[in-house]
């Protein structure tokens, strides 16, 4: 390799909050992240030729689509480092768009002159053309901050489109804004206005995506009811799994059941419990350890093999025990750990899997008791009386909306904080891993209602949007922001930030978000979004408390 620099600010880790160029906080190397630069240039040719496609009336088929979302969610922090497998995306991504070249040239239609549509694909130049995509490299930086606005936003919204499409569930309107938004973000005249419209319209449509999840989960699954999760391990030997797919899970179960192995979730796998269709599994145990970036320690202890079913992968050290006995499907890998690949039905097979956890002995427990959550929006307005009532006679005075990602730096800390000295007529409304900083403080109750409130996964923030707007109509305001609901939002990487974007598309103002501000947004257009949207960071502990919870 003739470069061995990078360039990558999509995480909140970034290195000093300007940018990792050497390595990624996250462990992803400088080659990884060429080939990554690469795939989203090629999936953006791809995605311009099908919007130019589409808008003449010529079907792609659903295979485009499919591969825009795979390659989006696979460029997503902590999902894939492994070199090869990114490649080979790369190779059929080119096969794809030579596909599209040949039909736009037997149809007759004139393609825009941009260098993602032009580039032939050929492999003498992957080197060369992943290293001059690098991030978009507009000369002005709030073209570029837009830009990546969207882009990032794409890659929360594909992450949770690809769940939604596992379970049979599409929407070829969120395709179709995916190409648009991809083919706006390769125009290189694209204006301040068009690329802001498209950074609106990101938010939209994430909201679609996030609906299209919720309904596939809930017909799948039933609707997340109130469950008490054990924290604690059995006897029997475990498989311990990562990430978010709930049909991997649910495959999981079904071939483990009988066979004296026990199931344990671990990070945002932890609302699988909450669903009647997965909780009624009784070899599924509990959930086992903490949030994604305490793996190193709590991948030791399982003693078991683990699955990955999605990002938040932490490479492990060279001495790790458990390196050996790591299975990643989906869009995530890594070199040396084997990939499990659905058939054409989308049955995988976790005979491997199930074999070596036979040879292993059980967990070692590292606590002991039990968490509280499934309050998605079915559950929440099945206790709609008592939360109103709560709320009337004063019981409960304010919501405090904290979602969002859990992360390992030690500002991280402050929601720890924030939510242990928050006043005792708050209740929280949590999703994501950012629960995993308060989720087990036993913060008590009001009237019977835990004053932890967690929905599930970082898309079931769509659940208190949903909840947001009941309460809008029940207590008849004439705007979302005039209820006593605060949003204080810990962001990590893309998932939360179309989760931030469609809670702006949907009104909301005020929003605070941290430890740290977006490294990708640029002065101009962060003072944009506080203009319209009142967005702001968080400052101390004290001064928040008083601002939000006062």
């Amino acid at each position: 390799m003739t470069e061995n620099k990078m360039f990558c600010f999509q995480c909140q880790e970034t290195a000093k909050g300007t940018g990792c160029t050497i390595q990624g906080v996250c462990g992803k190397k400088a080659d990884t992240s060429r080939w990554q630069d690469l795939l989203l240039s090629v999936t953006r040719g791809v995605a311009t030729i099908a919007d130019v496609l589409r808008n003449n009336g010529v079907k792609t088929g659903q295979e485009v689509g499919d591969y825009i979302v795979d390659a989006l969610f696979v460029t997503i922090t902590n999902a894939n480092f492994d070199d090869q497998a990114i490649l080979a995306k790369v190779d059929n991504g080119v096969r794809i768009k030579r596909s599209l070249l040949d039909l736009a040239a037997q149809e007759g239609i004139t393609l825009p002159d941009y260098q993602e549509v032009k580039w032939g694909g050929e492999k003498a130049d992957y080197e060369a053309e992943g290293n001059r995509q690098g991030v978009l490299r507009n000369r002005d930086e709030d073209l570029r901050s837009l830009k990546e606005l969207t882009v990032l936003g794409l890659k929360g919204m594909a992450a949770y489109y690809e769940h939604a499409a596992r379970l049979s569930e599409r929407n070829e309107d969120v395709i179709a804004f995916m190409e648009k938004a991809l083919a706006t973000v390769s125009n290189p005249a694209a204006d301040m206005d068009t690329l802001l419209a498209t950074v609106m319209e990101t938010g939209k449509f994430g909201v679609d995506a996030m609906a299209l999840l919720d309904k596939a989960n809930t017909q799948a699954y039933g609707n997340p009811e109130l469950t008490r999760v054990n924290i604690g391990t059995g006897s029997r030997p475990g498989i311990l799994i990562s990430g978010h797919d709930l049909k991997d899970i649910e495959q999981l179960l079904e071939q483990t059941e009988g066979t004296g192995i026990d199931i344990y979730t671990h990070g945002e796998m932890l609302p699988a419990h909450y669903y009647p269709q997965l909780k009624k599994y009784k070899h599924l145990i509990g959930n086992y350890g903490n949030a994604w970036w305490k793996q190193k320690e709590e991948f030791e202890t399982f003693n078991g093999p683990i699955v990955f079913t999605t990002n938040c992968i932490v490479p492990p050290s060279p001495k790790a025990s458990y390196k050996d006995r790591v299975f990643t499907t989906n869009a995530t890998g890594f070199p040396g750990w084997k990939h499990i690949v659905a058939d054409e039905d989308g049955h995988k097979d976790f005979s491997e899997v199930i074999e070596i956890a036979k040879t292993c002995k059980a967990p070692t427990p590292i606590e002991q008791g039990e968490i509280i959550g499934g309050f998605a929006h079915a559950q929440v307005f099945a206790l709609a009386d008592q939360v109103v009532e709560a709320v009337k006679s004063g019981a409960i005075r304010k919501f405090i909306v904290m979602s969002g990602c859990d992360g390992r730096m030690k500002s991280r800390d402050y929601y720890t904080e924030f939510a242990t000295r928050l006043p005792k007529d708050t209740v929280i409304l949590t999703s994501g891993c950012a629960k995993f900083k308060y989720n087990k403080l036993n913060l008590g109750d009001i009237n019977g209602i835990p004053r932890v409130l967690d929905a599930g996964q970082c898309n079931d923030s769509y659940s208190w949007a949903v909840v947001a707007m009941k309460l809008k109509e029940i207590f008849g305001a004439n705007d979302i922001n005039d209820l006593p609901i605060e949003f204080n939002i810990a962001w990590y990487e893309q998932k939360a930030v179309i989760v931030l974007l469609a809670l702006l598309s949907l009104g909301i103002r005020n929003i605070h978000i941290g430890p740290t501000l977006p490294a990708f947004v640029s002065p101009n257009v962060l003072k944009v979004l506080v203009d319209n949207f009142g967005l702001g960071g968080i400052s101390t502990v004290d001064d928040d408390l008083e601002r939000m919870a006062g």
